[in-house]
């Protein structure tokens, strides 16, 4: 994948709850080495905008909801996610901001790469200037 997208993600529907899960290999187009979750955003809050130089994630609202704001350069576009069944893919060099949290909400992400500082993009002028150059 090149492009962000929604995945659907398995969804077993039980009388007892519901049960949904992610495979590497299966479900993701690249191996998770890292995973980490978003939680107790106080209302009206933003969570710092950054891209990733080489990074891949899914973002998975495991509960309540929030937007993830992704922008490629071109543009912003708004991603509403509200289902735990549902992930948002973001690729690298992707600038992206998380906003818009109902009360309880709890983001899940699943990156391809363990906490690596150097990975980040944290300026989005010096996003911008790598996008306009080609630049990973």
């Amino acid at each position: 994948m090149t492009e962000p997208q929604i995945i659907q993600l398995p969804k077993i529907c039980d009388p007892r709850g519901n049960l949904s899960f992610i495979q590497n290999g299966e479900h993701l187009d690249f191996d998770m080495q890292r995973c980490y979750w978003i939680y107790d955003v106080p209302g009206g809050e933003v969570r710092h905008g950054h891209a990733f130089r080489t990074q891949h994630e899914l973002i998975v609202a495991l509960a309540g909801s929030f937007d993830v704001v992704l922008d490629d350069g071109h543009g912003p576009a708004r991603h509403h996610l509200a289902r735990s069944y549902y992930g948002l893919y973001v690729p690298p060099m992707t600038w992206r901001t998380i906003d818009n949290f109902s009360t309880c909400s709890v983001a899940m992400i699943l990156s391809s790469d363990i906490y690596n500082p150097s990975d980040y993009i944290e300026d989005f002028q010096e996003f911008i200037k790598l996008k306009s150059n080609g630049k990973q």
